[in-house]
C-alpha cells in the first residue's frame, strides 16, 4: 500500500516527475554539433523531403509512441481534467521504456471536441510511430479512434478500449478450453456497456463468440431493443425485449459473467444459477463486481478472473500494450489491425500453457504454476511476453498487409530474447515476494533517520519484514508523528541499547572478542552503540538479520558485523557486490568493498561467492575478468593473476561460462568480441564484471551510476556468517527497502538450510 506522502515525495524529489529525453548520439565535440545539427542536419532533411519513409531511418520516429489523454476518464478518477492527467500518462510512459524499450511523448491536450481533438491527433503524424489513446471517456472514445484511423497512416490504439480486450481474450481461450466450453455456443452476460465492455464483446466475437449469445447490463438494467435510451455502440448488442430486466435475470444458465462496471454489482446467490464451470471475469477495479473468494465459494467450480494482482488470473494490460507496440513498430505497421489483435491474444493463450520458469515462478511465491484454474492467464510481469507478443503482432501485420517491412519473424525472436528489458525489475520483484511470503525479524540501528523511517513504514506496509528499531523511543515517535508514520501503531517495537542493557550479549561479545582487545568493561559499553546491539541480537537469534548505515563511516558500519559474525563456513573473504541496473539490463561488479589487492586464491573465492549470489537471483552468471588488456596483450602481475583464477575457477566450477582478462568494452560487446576474438568462452554479453583490484571495482560502479545513470543496489554483503546488509550513508528509503527484502530472503534460505541440516541429522 502506498501512502499519500511517499507517493508525492516519489513523484517531487530530485528531477520532478517521471520522464527525461536523454540524446542517443555523442554531443561533446563540435564535429558532434555540427552532424546533429547545422550544418550536418541538413543531409537527413533533405533526404525525407525527397522520400518520407527516410524519416523512419534518420529519426526517432520508429521507437516512439505518443501517450494522449484529455483527461475525461483517468483511472476511475473521472474527469479530472488533462494536467491532472499527466501523471498516469508519465506512468504510462515508464511501463512502455520499462517493458518494451519504447521511448513515449505523453500529450495531454485540453479538448473534449472529438473533431477538434482529432484534428490536433492527426497532425502529429509525422513525429510519431504510433498512437495510444488513453483515459478518455465514452462514447468520445470511439469516435476519436475510428476517425483517427482513417485520418492516420500508423497504428492508434485506444488501450482502454483493446486492451483489456485482448488480455481478456487470451483468457477467454483458455478458460473456455479448461471448462470444456466452445466460443459459439457460450452465453455471456456483461455488467458494465462503456469502452472497455463493447470492446471486449466485439472481440470475443472475432474470437468465436456470437453476438446473438451475448447480453449487456448497464447502469439501467438490460440492453434490449424496447429502450429508447441507447447511443450506437450500444444499440448493435441490444437484444430482443424478452422480459428480462436485472443483472440477476440475465446470469440465469450464463455460461460466463464479465464485469467492467462497479465493485459489488454481483452477489454470490446470482452464481449459483449459471451454467456448469461458470467462467468469471470480473475486473472492475480496485474492487471487482464479486470478490474472488466469494466468488469461488459461492461457484467452487468457476474459473475466476479478476484485475487485482493478489489473486490468480489478473487482467492486466501490461500483459498487451508495450509488445504489441513493439511488435508494430519494429515492422512499421500502418495500423494495429484486428488479425494483430488476435494473434496477441492467442500467442498470450499459448504462452500460459508453456512450461513456467523458476524465476517467474520465485517471482509469485515459489508456488508452481501449471495452466489450470489458478493459472489460465500469464503473470503480468512475466518476461517472456515480449517475445512471445511481439513476434505474433509483427507477424499477423504482415499477413494482412499493413506491415512497411518484412523480416526474419524468428531472428526477430532472438533479439528481443538478448534484450533482457525485464531482467533487474523481476530481480527485485522475485526477492520482494518472496519476503512477503515468510517475513523475518529485522533489527534497524540508528533508526532516528528520517530516510530510514520512511523505508521501514513501506516495510510494514508492504509485509516484507518484522523491523525491530534501535534508538531513543522519544525521538523516533516524534518523528513518525512529524512525518505521519503510522508503523509504530502496528506493533513496530524499538529498543533503546543505552537502557536495555543485556548482560548475556555483553558476555558474548567478550567471548568473541577478548583476544582482539576487548575487555569485560568495554564488552558493556560497546553493547549500548546500536550496531554492535544490532548485531549481537542476530547473533543470539532474538532477530533474523540487520540492516545498517546510513550514519557512520562504511570501515565503522560494517565492522561489528564482521566482528560478531565472522564469514560463512568456506569463505575466505567478505566480499562487496553491486548489482547496478541499467535501462534494460542489470550488471553485477565484484568485488567493490572490501578486498584491496586479492591474490588469485582469494580472487577465486571472490569470482566464486559472486556467481552463487547471482545464480541465487535467477539469473544465469556469465562472468567476465576485468583488465586494461584483452588476452595475453601484455604481460604484468595484475594479468597473471587474472589467468591463475581462472584456472582455479574452471577447476573448481566447470560449469560456469568465465573467461578474460578482457577490457569492459569486449565482455559487454559480443559482437565486437566475436569479430576479434572469436575463441572467448563467453557466449553473450558478460553480466557479472569480476575486477582485480579494489579501485578499479569501486570507480568503475561509482562512474556508472552517475555518468550512466545507473541505479546501484548494494552493497549486497557476500561470505558473512548471518544475514545482514550495510548501506552507504546516501542510500536512497527504495534502496533500504530493497535490501531488507534481500536480508529476509537470506535469513529463509538460512532457515532451510538449519532445517535439512537438522533432517539429515
Amino acid at each position: 500500500m502506498s501512502r499519500k506522502e511517499d507517493a508525492l515525495e516519489y513523484h517531487s524529489r530530485g528531477r520532478k516527475g517521471k520522464l527525461e529525453v536523454v540524446p542517443t548520439k555523442p554531443l561533446v565535440s563540435q564535429i558532434d554539433l555540427s552532424l546533429a545539427y547545422t550544418p550536418g542536419v541538413a543531409e537527413p532533411c533533405l533526404a525525407i523531403a525527397e522520400d518520407e519513409d527516410r524519416s523512419w531511418e534518420y529519426t526517432a520516429r520508429g521507437n516512439l509512441v505518443a501517450v494522449i489523454s484529455n483527461g475525461t476518464a483517468v483511472l476511475g478518477l473521472g474527469d479530472i481534467g488533462p494536467a491532472a492527467g499527466k501523471p498516469v500518462m508519465e506512468g504510462k510512459a515508464c511501463l512502455f521504456k520499462k517493458f518494451a524499450d519504447i521511448d513515449v511523448f505523453d500529450l495531454e491536450i485540453a479538448e473534449k471536441d472529438v473533431d477538434k481533438f482529432c484534428d490536433i491527433v492527426a497532425a502529429l503524424e509525422p513525429t510519431f510511430g504510433g498512437i495510444n489513446l488513453e483515459d478518455i471517456s465514452a462514447p468520445a472514445c470511439f469516435e476519436i479512434e475510428e476517425k483517427l484511423r482513417k485520418r492516420m497512416h500508423i497504428p492508434v490504439f485506444h488501450d482502454d478500449q483493446h486492451g483489456t480486450a485482448i488480455i481478456s481474450g487470451a483468457g477467454l481461450i483458455n478458460a473456455a478450453q479448461l471448462a470444456g466450453k466452445k466460443l459459439p455456443e457460450m452465453k455471456l452476460v456483461v455488467s458494465g456497456a462503456g469502452a472497455g465492455a463493447i470492446a471486449c464483446v466485439e472481440f470475443f466475437c472475432s474470437l468465436g463468440m456470437r453476438a446473438e449469445n451475448v447480453v449487456l447490463v448497464d447502469s439501467k438494467g438490460v440492453i434490449h431493443k424496447g429502450r429508447k435510451d441507447l447511443n450506437r455502440h450500444k444499440e448493435k448488442f441490444a437484444i430482443a425485449d424478452d422480459g428480462r430486466r436485472t443483472l440477476a435475470d440475465a446470469m440465469v444458465g450464463a455460461d460466463m459473467f464479465m464485469g467492467l462496471s462497479v465493485a459489488g454489482t454481483v452477489k454470490p446467490e446470482m452464481l449459483k444459477g449459471m451454467a456448469d464451470r461458470p467462467i468469471i471475469f470480473a475486473l472492475a477495479n480496485p474492487d471487482p463486481e464479486i470478490s474472488y473468494p466469494e466468488a469461488i465459494a459461492a461457484r467452487p467450480d468457476a474459473l475466476v478472473a479478476t484485475g487485482r494482482s493478489d489473486f490468480p488470473n489478473q487482467v492486466n494490460n501490461v500483459l498487451g500494450f508495450p509488445y504489441i507496440f513493439r511488435g508494430a513498430l519494429d515492422c512499421r505497421a500502418s495500423a494495429v489491425s484486428e488479425e494483430m489483435k488476435l494473434a496477441a491474444a492467442r500467442a498470450l493463450a499459448q504462452l500460459t500453457r508453456e512450461p513456467v520458469p523458476d524465476s517467474v515462478i520465485m517471482a509469485y511465491g515459489g508456488k508452481t504454476l501449471k495452466m489450470g484454474p489458478d493459472y489460465f492467464i500469464p503473470k503480468p510481469f512475466d518476461p517472456r511476453a515480449l517475445w512471445w507478443v511481439a513476434p505474433a503482432v509483427a507477424q499477423a501485420a504482415m499477413d494482412s498487409g499493413v506491415a512497411r517491412i518484412k523480416f526474419d519473424v524468428g531472428e526477430y525472436r532472438e533479439r528481443l530474447m538478448s534484450k533482457g528489458s525485464n531482467a533487474a525489475y523481476s530481480i527485485m520483484r522475485t526477492i520482494g515476494k518472496e519476503a512477503r511470503r515468510e517475513p523475518k525479524r529485522i533489527v534497524f540501528p540508528h533508526a532516528g533517520n528520517p530516510r530510514l523511517l520512511r523505508a521501514v513504514q513501506q516495510i510494514v506496509d508492504e509485509g516484507i519484514a518484522k523491523p525491530v528499531l534501535l534508538g531513543r523511543p522519544d525521538e523516533i515517535h516524534a518523528m513518525c508523528h512529524e512525518m505521519s508514520l503510522d508503523m509504530l501503531e502496528h506493533g513496530v517495537e524499538i529498543i533503546d541499547p543505552r537502557i536495555e542493557r543485556n548482560p548475556a550479549y555483553a558476555q558474548r561479545l567478550y567471548e568473541l572478542r577478548q583476544r582482539k582487545g576487548v575487555t569485560s568493561f568495554s564488552a558493556q559499553a560497546l553493547i549500548q552503540k546500536s550496531d554492535y546491539y544490532a548485531a549481537l541480537m542476530v547473533d543470539r537469534g532474538d532477530a533474523d538479520g540487520v540492516v545498517t548505515g546510513l550514519r557512520l563511516n562504511y570501515p565503522d558500519t560494517v565492522r561489528p558485523l564482521l566482528e560478531i559474525f565472522g564469514l560463512s563456513p568456506g569463505a575466505k573473504v567478505a566480499v562487496g557486490m553491486y548489482m547496478l541496473v541499467l535501462q534494460n539490463s542489470v550488471k553485477f561488479f565484484s568485488d567493490a568493498v572490501f578486498n584491496i589487492d586479492p591474490d588469485a586464491e582469494t580472487l577465486a573465492d571472490i569470482t566464486l561467492q559472486t556467481a552463487d549470489a547471482v545464480q541465487g537471483f535467477g539469473v544465469t552468471p556469465r562472468i567476465a575478468m576485468i583488465s586494461y588488456s584483452n588476452f595475453g596483450a601484455v604481460n604484468h602481475p595484475g594479468v597473471t593473476k587474472i589467468k591463475q583464477t581462472i584456472e582455479i575457477v574452471r577447476a573448481r566450477r566447470p560449469d560456469l561460462e568465465i573467461d578474460g582478462e578482457m577490457q569492459p568494452e569486449m565482455a559487454l560487446d559480443p559482437e565486437r568480441r566475436k569479430q576479434y576474438y572469436g575463441f572467448s568462452r563467453l557466449m553473450r554479453a558478460a553480466n557479472v564484471l569480476i575486477f582485480p583490484y579494489l579501485d578499479p571495482a569501486n570507480a568503475s560502479y561509482q562512474m556508472l551510476k552517475v555518468l550512466g545513470g545507473a541505479s546501484a543496489v548494494g552493497p549486497i554483503l557476500l561470505g558473512l556468517n548471518k544475514p545482514c546488509a550495510a548501506l552507504q550513508n546516501e542510500v536512497s528509503a527504495e534502496d533500504i527497502v530493497n535490501m531488507t527484502a534481500y536480508v529476509v530472503l537470506k535469513a529463509q534460505q538460512q532457515q532451510q538450510q538449519r532445517s535439512r541440516e537438522q533432517r539429515r541429522a
